[in-house]
């Protein structure tokens, strides 16, 4: 028994066999074969006391670099993360015995690597599982000894960033929230005469405004007395940590920062021109978020003199923005791996798209000119044009100025036209042709960098543009833009290039049919700039030409523009293999083609849909089989392929018979419906809606699988990344009872019991998935009303409400047959929701179908004589809208 209470002891062979290997690995040396060192320390990891050698090397071997003992507490780390929970107890005890005396080691590197790996311990067993931590964590903060206070304060940060809740909760056998012990020290370390201590005591309070501890709610007080303490410190980063505080502040609790809004005002006024650019960035995040939290705007309002010079005076280029050398990249320069940015495919959709999609700028490196550009959007769209007075004669002065070395000021300019081009409309829209007129030139400009900002800022006027187009000095002027980023199209500046190409599809959306008359010229420039592209450029010359095909759709079809658009896109369709990544924005392409052309799509169809299903199946196997199927499974070649096959469906519409008749689509859709991937299942069910729409035969021999695995989705975990996945699966029931009628009505109770519960928590999910359940709900109380009228009572307002936002259309149609029917077979369930049943009725414009107007007459004329006097109270309280669209029922 006593030689189990030995303390560990490592035996010297194994100390110096592992210091050694930590020293090769760590050394630059290019003889040295690394993975054959990892190898060898994966193998050591086997053994239960290798982690005990590990924290030995790091607490105890003073002889040893600060490196190699540096070293070793990374590999620590990075073993305790998996192998802890497992570790024996003995292990873990020493372990954590070694880290707490090291909090005050004199080396820095080996304090923070202690914090480190005192947080990643934390993580796992929580503070009850180590009841000495936070007595020593105390111990060294109270201490005055700078090494042991900064080793404390440095493990405490890291707690508080990764597991801040760990501090905020009971602990058994102390008497409060370890937050609530925490919380003094860290105020008394903002007056610490050691700006590291400021620093770490401040961006630790920082990370607990979003989850709000009572403790720090009630000395909100002294935390802000302590920013403003620190206001001014002379260390820059502590000061960005006071403006990024006010900043979650306003977002978080905007209240606690009212009575003192002026002085904090003026505070990041005075820090939006601080010398350093991140203090500077982290102060201009806050007019945004001074106009989310819908703070008083008077108060903004007599800022904005002052304000506004600051916000255009940072949107100049700095001397050391990336995007100064980017710009010199001519397009006879290939592009290297890391221009390729992660490219994110969007699932197919069916419904009201209200998913959010941010538009991604192309050089995603957040700075203080993006930021301020932004600033000025936001004051624009609050503001209106009250912020002209204040901007445009700062602006004229900018774009007046002539000279090479004052580029960067025009160029900002040009950038701060097109930030308030939606905001301040209503005052731009006099001088509109003056403004394009002024910037068509300076698409010529010899400045790269001011010839893509014009792009950009031209495409935010488009829309404006084309509301002109009618009159002919805006039609020439739409042209003469036209053509203009058509040329750009063509630069040779690859930065350039990027702008034409984002700018020319952002008016493509906006001018849909205005192109029409053009499409011979652009298609010409498209498919030039599409032969001299590089890889990045050429992913948006893509998105341009499934744009200007979703715009211009059917006028697409005509020989010559096909003789134009087809024959490259074939070429690098051929060129191109079953797992290359470039294919996706090709398949995203021939997607919108081929819902674009329809028929017209035919020639190319049997390839296209073939490859497709060449993808998926290697895929499916790439899943299970990397070695036989010779890739690397990615399922986004699985969405991307789906995606084409329901634009073929939605296309060809029944001439899809011919393709999927003789192949395994079935077999295949229905794995994918099953996908544990979220976006799989998503494509995957709209690719079954739209084989239901256009060939529901073809799904029968396994119908009844495709219904119930559909069904199960709505029952799912609804959060985000599953609503799509409901969305989508909804919709594709309510397509297939339609066509297969009678055959749904093994899954109808389940389904409706599910659609009933999301409609009465409608507010908790998106529109799309609202609008959806109602019409789907309608379609089977359309084929099956015995089966859904016994539930009417549990969901019949929250279905009439959201019946009555779906716009007028053939599924709005079926919905109110639906609905009809189910009044019908039991009229009284529908009695205590009368009025939002004639709220829904009086949503229609009009009711185009004969059968359907008279079944919503037969309704109302019935409840009318089956309610008598009860009728007339209940119409007397409609609104006077309701009760005249009523009316033309003669109800």
């Amino acid at each position: 028994m006593a030689a189990t209470a030995l303390v560990w002891q490592p035996q010297d062979g194994g100390l110096s066999e592992i210091c050694a290997l930590l020293e090769q690995q760590i050394s630059p040396s290019s003889v040295v074969d690394k993975s054959q060192i990892w190898k060898q320390l994966q193998h050591f990891s086997q053994f239960p006391d290798f982690n005990n050698y590990l924290v030995f090397i790091l607490v105890r071997a003073e002889g040893k670099s600060v490196e190699v003992r540096q070293a070793a507490g990374l590999l620590l780390k990075n073993n305790l993360r998996g192998a802890y929970p497992s570790m024996s107890q003995e292990n873990q005890k020493y372990i954590k015995s070694e880290l707490l005396p090291c909090l005050g080691a004199v080396d820095r590197n080996i304090r923070t690597t202690v914090g480190t790996i005192i947080s990643v311990i934390v993580h796992i067993e929580g503070v009850s599982g180590w009841p000495e931590l936070l007595p020593a964590l105390v111990t060294c903060l109270d201490s005055n000894d700078l090494n042991h206070m900064d080793g404390a304060m440095d493990a405490l940060s890291k707690i508080c960033e990764d597991i801040p809740h760990v501090l905020d909760s009971e602990v058994p056998g102390l008497a409060e929230r370890p937050i609530n012990i925490f919380l003094p020290r860290l105020y008394q370390f903002f007056q610490s005469p050691h700006a590291s201590l400021r620093k770490l005591a401040l961006g630790s309070v920082n990370q607990y405004i979003i989850i709000m501890p009572a403790a720090l709610y009630h000395s909100m007080d002294k935390y802000l007395q302590g920013l403003f303490v620190l206001a001014n410190d002379p260390v820059a980063e502590v000061r960005k940590l006071v403006c990024a505080a006010f900043v979650h502040l306003t977002e978080v609790i905007p209240s606690s920062i009212e009575p003192h809004l002026r002085n904090v005002m003026e505070y990041m006024l005075q820090v939006n021109k601080d010398p350093d650019e991140d203090v500077a960035l982290e102060a201009c995040e806050f007019w945004s978020a001074y106009c989310d939290a819908q703070l008083p705007p008077e108060n903004l309002k007599e800022l904005l003199p002052r304000l506004i010079p600051v916000l255009l005076s940072n949107m100049a280029y700095a001397d050391d923005d990336e995007s100064l050398l980017d710009a010199e990249e001519d397009e006879s320069q290939p592009d290297r791996d890391q221009d390729l940015k992660p490219r994110f495919h969007t699932s197919r959709l069916h419904g009201s798209d209200d998913f959010d999609d941010d538009d991604d700028d192309s050089f995603n490196v957040w700075n203080l000119r993006k930021c301020s550009a932004a600033a000025i959007d936001v004051l624009s769209n609050v503001f209106g044009d009250e912020i002209l007075p204040a901007l445009m004669p700062l602006i004229q002065a900018k774009l007046s100025t002539s000279g090479d070395e004052a580029w960067k000021e025009r160029e900002a300019a040009v950038l701060a036209l097109g930030a308030i081009a939606e905001g301040c409309i209503n005052g731009l829209y006099p001088h509109l042709s003056e403004i394009v007129a002024f910037l068509l030139p300076l698409l010529d400009d010899k400045f790269p960098l001011i010839r893509s900002i014009s792009c950009w800022t031209l495409s935010r006027f488009g829309k404006y543009l084309i509301q002109e187009s009618g009159n002919p000095k805006g039609y020439e002027q739409f042209e003469k833009v036209l053509m203009g980023l058509l040329h750009r199209l063509l630069d040779t500046n690859k930065r350039v290039q990027e702008a034409a190409c984002s700018a020319f599809a952002t008016l493509e959306e906006d001018a849909a049919e205005e192109l029409v008359p053009h499409l011979g010229v652009i298609l010409q420039h498209l498919m030039c700039a599409f032969g001299k592209y590089q890889r990045r450029n050429l992913r948006i010359v893509y998105d341009a030409i499934g744009t200007l095909a979703d715009s211009v759709r059917e006028e697409l079809n005509k020989p010559a523009y096909l003789e134009i658009l087809m024959p490259p896109l074939v070429a690098k369709w051929q060129q191109l293999s079953n797992s290359d990544k470039d294919l996706f924005p090709l398949l995203e392409c021939f997607t919108s083609i081929s819902q674009a052309l329809g028929v017209g799509f035919v020639p190319f169809a049997q390839p296209v849909f073939q490859r497709c299903m060449d993808i998926i199946q290697l895929q499916q196997l790439a899943k299970v089989d990397p070695a036989s199927a010779g890739a690397q499974y990615d399922r986004e070649f699985i969405v991307c392929s789906l995606d084409l096959l329901s634009g073929l469906a939605e296309g060809l519409g029944s001439g899809i018979e011919s393709l999927v008749s003789q192949s395994n689509l079935r077999d295949v859709l229905l794995k994918c419906c099953m996908d544990e991937a979220p976006d799989v299942r998503q494509s995957a069910f709209a690719l079954m809606g739209d084989l239901a729409r256009v060939f529901p035969v073809y799904l029968q021999p396994r119908l009844l699988e495709f219904l119930e695995i559909a069904s199960k989705q709505l029952t799912a975990n609804l959060i985000r990344e599953n609503l799509s996945v409901a969305n989508n699966a909804c919709w594709a029931i309510g397509e297939l009872a339609v066509k297969v009628r009678q055959e749904v009505s093994p899954i109808v109770t389940n389904v409706v019991s599910s659609l009933g519960l999301i409609l009465q928590h409608g507010e908790d999910v998106n529109k799309s998935l609202v609008e959806n359940s109602a019409i789907t709900l309608g379609r089977l109380a359309w084929i099956r009303p015995d089966l859904v009228a016994a539930h009417m009572e549990h969901f019949m307002k929250p279905w009439c409400t959201a019946l009555s936002m779906v716009r007028d259309d053939i599924e709005k149609e079926d919905a109110f047959r639906g609905l009809c029917a189910v009044v019908k077979v039991n009229p009284s369930g529908g009695v205590s929701s009368l009025v939002f049943i004639c709220k829904a009725i009086a949503s229609w414009n009009e009711i185009r179908s004969e059968d359907v107007q008279n079944e919503v007459s037969q309704v109302l004329n019935g409840y009318k004589h089956m309610l008598g006097n009860s009728w007339t109270e209940c119409f007397s309280a409609l609104d006077p809208p309701v009760k005249e669209r009523l009316a033309r029922y003669q109800a």
